[in-house]
């Protein structure tokens, strides 16, 4: 193992590495060249993504026991990603989660957008971000550092959002154990509504072994945004976990008070918190264990929320290496600013400014 020290520089560089390769990426004209995995590695922990949607697509490490596994669900080929409805594992935006009524007013314009869930939008309507190719801008798959930078571009009016877009993320191994990812964007004329998520779902003893109901859960969270039927949060209001079934404060099994709940139309999570803590500052958001496997992942951001989902509408579906996922067969742990911020003044806005930079960081620490 490497010394502190060591560490410490290795980190350095990778953290260096990350944000100059977000500075140089301007290639918004660029030929886009064709759809990949890409592969990132470190001994026995390794990561695959695609650049469809600029996507997680696995993640391998051991259990207590030595035992590698798999602990992301998804689909085997990019073929099947492309016409995958239950958002495994890409970066959604430009606006992730909800937006009422798919419209909102911003400098007294009214913007409609997709309506793709319900009466509402979700992850910023059913294509652009999480349904296009991004570009590889830099990768590489093993040493010190094994990183990789994708980049999109999002043109004035895709989606029905005002102004163009340039966003990056990087995806990057650290030892021990440890995935980071780095979500960036800059509106380079307009002002427009940003909040990008990443939609990964997780199965600690391995993608198609179960649920996860019985992952004991702890969230740094005392508050939650109180949301409605349509999963909105038409109230404007956010109220303390204390003495409901959304209360994780103590690590809990996540089945523990799951039929006390629900997820819009059906019972599960699919819950919004509001992490303690300054919102811009890296900070603890979860820990989750799983007890059978012994893996465990602890997981570090610096947004205002995150939602718990539980895979509710999981049923009978498809996934990797001829496994069925049904309900409850993994959850998401999705930091992001405000839901419906671009409706509610209440709540922090989520609008970024021509001159501004929007950043989004998250580090999943694994351990087994």
């Amino acid at each position: 193992m490497a010394s502190p020290s060591r560490q410490l520089l290795i980190a350095t560089l990778c953290v260096a590495a990350y944000y100059l390769v977000g500075a140089q990426a301007t290639g918004a004209d660029e030929e886009w060249k064709g759809i990949g995995m890409y592969e990132l590695r470190m001994g026995d922990f390794s990561v695959k993504v695609t650049n469809w949607g600029a996507r997680l697509v696995s993640v391998v490490l051991p259990d207590s026991k030595g035992n590698l596994a798999d602990v992301v669900l998804g689909k085997d080929t990019i073929a099947e990603y492309i016409n995958d409805t239950s958002y495994f594992g890409p970066i959604t935006g430009r606006v992730g989660q909800r937006i009422s009524r798919g419209r909102f007013v911003l400098d007294g314009k009214v913007y409609h957008l997709e309506r793709n869930d319900g009466n509402n939008t979700i992850h910023g309507g059913g294509t652009a971000f999480s349904k296009s190719a991004w570009t590889v801008k830099e990768h590489v798959a093993g040493g010190d550092c094994p990183h990789i930078t994708f980049y999109y571009h999002s043109i004035d009016g895709e989606q029905g959002f005002p102004g163009s877009l340039d966003a990056h993320v990087t995806y990057r191994l650290s030892s021990p154990y440890t995935l980071g990812v780095h979500m960036s964007a800059t509106a380079p004329d307009t002002a427009t509504p940003v909040n990008l998520l990443q939609h990964v779902y997780w199965n600690l003893a391995g993608h198609g072994s179960g649920d996860v109901l019985g992952h004991t859960l702890r969230l740094f969270a005392s508050r939650y945004t109180v949301l409605d039927g349509e999963l909105l949060p038409s109230s404007g209001r956010v109220a303390p976990v204390a003495g409901t079934p959304l209360d994780f404060r103590t690590p809990t099994a996540i089945g523990a008070r799951i039929r006390q709940v629900m997820g819009g139309k059906v019972v599960g999570y699919d819950a919004n918190y509001v992490i303690d803590g300054e919102p811009e500052a890296m900070r603890p958001v979860a820990q989750v264990r799983d007890g059978a496997s012994g893996r465990a992942v602890e997981l570090w951001a610096n947004q205002a929320t995150m939602q718990l989902y539980t895979g509710n509408w999981l049923n009978n579906t498809k996934g990797k290496d001829g496994k069925v996922y049904n309900q409850y067969a993994g959850f998401t742990l999705e930091t992001m600013g405000y839901v419906d911020a671009v409706n509610h003044p209440e709540f922090p806005s989520q609008t970024l400014l021509p001159g501004q930079e929007y950043k989004h960081d998250m580090v999943f620490k694994f351990s087994f």
